[in-house]
């Protein structure tokens, strides 16, 4: 397949994976980015009017739809760009969130990882590109703020923190003992049988020590990445085309390479495999489970939704979207052990195992410079600090920080201009660390 196919038929799955991409000026020349104050969607005047004019139009079919800074626009919007499948949260009324606002969170101070002077709160959000974040500490709120594209009553692609609700809807189901977690995968999907999927454990895919071959080689035109972003892409496929039409097409085509369970490797396609899997054995996609077992019930204000491909698949390795605040309540429903309304919603032994972490040697083999000692569980990044925390990321600076000993959990929308957390974990993990101090202080101060 040619490089401008595939280049063109590019769903939000470029946005969801760990690489680094290249920041764009507004000209489209390579050049210093944007700060967030300039690339802000509002005042660059994208999607405003009636209709737009046409240099500030945004269409998914555009090749660089998801471009620095049209991307500050596109993370709120891709109900707006590509078809999707809703996550409901049913038909009860909301659960309220007690608010006790610190106003002293803004001027708390702290040092980046590398950098030789403090930094504020407050600066961290502009420096990371900041779209929207919700701190919660003893399960009220008391940090709130929304810039760019994203209010209260908006939604954000939450790009591979995806992957982090679909290991969660896994690890139930093994907690439950729906799902074997040392079974072969072909003998739940007998379809990924002859694939690279085939011989490993479900563990295995939950964990992401499965040996793929797979390239996220954003450089190289002919990268597995943008066959199977070709495949996934909702549109009508070109004259010609001949490869996988869907998601679950792709993942029969993958072939392995070295051995599954010696070493972690993220790869998206992980995630999606296990999608397959949820899907098998519960009758139901990640987004009718999801709105099932959790969001139907933890008293979300509102729906979530997954973009999908051409056959309706929900893209589990990054397509959820949702509000800012219901992301923080799944965060405090991991810390409250799962409990919501008097209900158990997810159960304790899923918890457990996911807070536990990894295979530590696993984990170092994959050279993540700024996570050292971290692993990674069921699709969680657990970081074995002194206070327990754990996480899911997702590319551009999307995040769930859960920190149990801070009874803290943190939110987060962004739209930073390069892809990879890289980019933003040596302001954003020790900020979210200076936080749960601050708030672990305050609450021993009488």
């Amino acid at each position: 397949m040619s490089s401008s196919i595939s280049r063109t038929l590019s769903v939000a799955l470029v946005a969801t994976l760990p690489v680094l991409t290249t920041p764009f000026s507004a000209s489209g020349q390579d050049a210093a980015p944007l700060s967030a104050e300039q690339s802000d969607p509002r005042t660059l005047g994208w999607m405003q009017g009636f209709p737009p004019p046409d240099d500030k139009i945004i269409r998914f079919s555009d090749s660089d739809y998801f471009n620095f800074p049209k991307s500050r626009w596109t993370v709120c919007h891709f109900r707006q760009l590509m078809p999707t499948t809703n996550v409901s949260r049913g038909l009860g009324a909301p659960v309220t969130l007690e608010r006790r606002i610190d106003p002293a969170i803004d001027t708390l101070s702290f040092r980046p990882l590398g950098a030789e002077q403090d930094m504020t709160w407050l600066d961290a959000l502009s420096a990371n590109y900041t779209d929207g974040i919700v701190v919660l500490h003893k399960g009220a709120v008391v940090y709130e703020r929304y810039a760019g594209c994203l209010d209260e009553a908006g939604q954000h692609g939450a790009m591979s923190v995806t992957k982090s609700l679909t290991g969660l809807l896994g690890e139930m189901l093994v907690a439950d003992g729906t799902l074997d977690e040392n079974a072969m995968v072909a003998s739940v999907v007998p379809e990924l049988a002859q694939s690279a999927f085939g011989d490993a454990t479900i563990r295995q895919v939950l964990d992401m020590t499965t040996g793929l071959r797979y390239s996220e080689d954003y450089s190289d035109p002919n990268a597995d990445v943008w066959i199977y972003s070709a495949a996934g892409n909702p549109l009508p496929k070109p004259e010609g085309y001949t490869g996988p039409r869907s998601y679950f097409d792709y993942l029969k085509t993958v072939v392995k390479e070295g051995e599954h369970g010696p070493a972690f490797g993220y790869k998206t396609i992980n995630s999606d495999a296990l999608g397959w899997i949820i899907a098998r054995v519960s009758g139901k996609s990640v987004a009718q489970l999801l709105s099932e077992r959790i969001w139907s019930r933890m008293g979300a204000e509102q729906d979530a939704y997954y973009t999908v491909d051409s056959t309706g698949t929900p893209f589990a390795g990054g397509g959820l979207n949702a509000g800012l605040r219901d992301m923080a309540r799944i965060g405090q429903l991991l810390l409250d052990g799962g409990m919501a309304g008097g209900q158990s919603l997810i159960p304790q032994k899923a918890i457990d195992s996911i807070r536990a972490g990894g295979d530590k040697a696993a984990f170092e083999k994959a050279g993540y410079a700024l996570l050292k000692g971290w692993s990674y569980r069921a699709m969680w990044w657990v970081s074995h600090n002194a206070n327990g925390a754990f996480m899911a990321r997702g590319v551009h600076g999307q995040a769930i920080y859960i920190d149990p000993a801070a009874d803290m959990v943190i939110a987060r929308f962004a739209s930073h201009p390069v892809a990879g957390n890289a980019a933003n974990d040596p302001t954003s993990l020790p900020a979210y660390e200076a936080l749960a101090r601050h708030l672990m202080e305050k609450s021993a101060t009488p």
